[in-house]
């Protein structure tokens, strides 16, 4: 895992000096970068698209924007950072008083030395975001102000990658790409669902998972408007975000609380030993909100670290590279894996053989686990996968019901399923 862990943090520092927005060239630049790792099937949706309740905005690309001074000196510099300006600022180009200036600046005057992320989809206008100690310094007098942007008809680019499962029912993988340079959130739950997606390639699945790169609310809005009928093939689902602070995983349920994914979540993070918090549906946070919303109510939860709004760094300049780790992604991918392979075993099956406890020892069953440490334990998960196999119980509810742990039951199942006495 160390190693997935430095190549997740080599892709977030590819992606990270990219502007990003709802639209525009940074979306399919990011977007670029990932189908380097996974190939991608990119959906361009044209400006004044209908999409639910929504519509397609305009599509928006920012070249250059800077604050300078009498003597020309850029005090604020998007070249410096794609945070410096407000996201969906319309271009401007004048002389101004720091007076005037002051009504477009943005800054956090509890948290001094950072630059807040602050946006203006739905309303025109413009601004930049600064340091607090920057604006402080900044003299009274004239400033040259410029922001060499593009508002027009466009589109909004959204990306799917499809790791083909033996069956047609899906598992829905989504992260939003939206965000300009902030690397928690999120790039580091991007390079955790293109490594996740790697590794599920790798595994011949069960379900068919589809993985969803789009920008956040209105992307998740189009893809689900442009879904409406093939969304009842996802079964279960996951929203990933901030995969990469130094936080405890946070599993957020789904809106019905009892999906198979929330109950799969749960039971792996509380089987791991890890510190974790599992927290109750909010209709606020991240997509989870489009994909539980009611008229679609998918079992879609949302994993997290630190969840959102939850770190002083959030929506700041804080939120870099260095607030990112390795292992701390190395951490989520490996929970991600686990709980995708239980969901992915996680059959019901019928006893074929109800009428009393069929013979173990002339199936060789017995037999095959001489010398085994956990003989015992084998042997009792034979017996309440035999006991629970009646078309109902999930081998995740023989799991909790028995007290063994999920792999021993499902490798019972698996023996039992060989010897002819259970059938999904």
């Amino acid at each position: 895992m160390t190693e997935s862990g430095e190549e997740m943090y080599a892709l977030v520092e590819r992606m990270y000096p990219l502007c990003r927005s709802i639209t525009g060239d940074g979306v399919r630049a990011t977007l670029r970068i990932v189908d380097e790792y996974i190939p991608l099937h990119v959906h361009e949706v044209p400006t004044g698209t209908q999409v639910l309740d929504w519509t397609v905005p305009k599509e928006w690309n920012v070249r250059d924007a800077y604050v300078a001074d009498a003597a020309g000196r850029r005090v604020v510099d998007f070249a410096a950072s794609s945070l410096h300006v407000l996201g969906y600022s319309v271009p401007v180009s004048a002389t101004m008083s720091l007076a005037e200036l002051r009504e477009h600046l943005h800054t956090l005057p509890e948290q001094p030395s950072l630059v807040p992320y602050r946006t203006s989809y739905y309303e025109e206008r413009w601004g930049f975001c600064l340091a607090q100690r920057t604006l402080d310094a900044m003299a009274e007098g004239d400033y040259e102000v410029r922001i060499d942007s593009t508002l027009a008809d466009g589109h909004l680019t959204y990306a799917e990658h499809v790791v083909p499962g033996r069956v047609p029912d899906e598992v829905l993988v989504s992260c939003h790409v939206c965000h300009p340079s902030l690397a928690n959130d999120n790039l580091a739950g991007i390079a955790v669902a293109v490594f996740l997606a790697r590794a599920l390639a790798e595994q011949n699945p069960y379900y068919t998972y589809r993985f969803v790169f789009a920008p956040g609310t209105i992307g998740a809005i189009t893809w689900l408007a442009r879904n409406r009928e093939r969304v009842e093939r996802v079964k279960h689902g996951l929203v990933l975000a901030c995969a990469g602070d130094p936080g405890d995983l946070t599993y957020k349920q789904s809106r019905r609380g009892d999906a198979e994914i929330d109950r799969v979540l749960r039971h792996v993070l509380d089987a791991s030993g890890r510190p974790h918090r599992i927290t109750e549906f909010t209709p606020y946070g991240y997509d989870e909100r489009q994909y539980c919303s009611p008229g679609f109510d998918l079992g879609v939860g949302s994993l997290t670290r630190t969840p959102y709004a939850g770190y002083p760094e959030y929506h700041t300049s804080a939120d870099d590279l260095d607030f990112v780790s390795p292992a701390a992604m190395a951490d989520t991918l490996a929970v991600c894996r686990e709980a995708f392979s239980l969901l992915d075993r996680n059959r019901r099956y019928v006893n074929l053989s109800p009428y009393g406890e069929p013979q173990l020892g002339r199936r060789g069953l017995y037999g095959s686990l001489g010398g085994r440490s956990d003989a015992k334990e084998a042997q009792m998960a034979m017996l309440w996968v035999l006991s629970l196999s009646d078309g109902t119980h999930a081998l995740l509810d023989v799991a909790e019901r028995s007290g063994l742990p999920f792999d021993t039951v499902a490798a019972a199942a698996d023996a039992l399923h060989g010897a002819g006495l259970i059938k999904a």
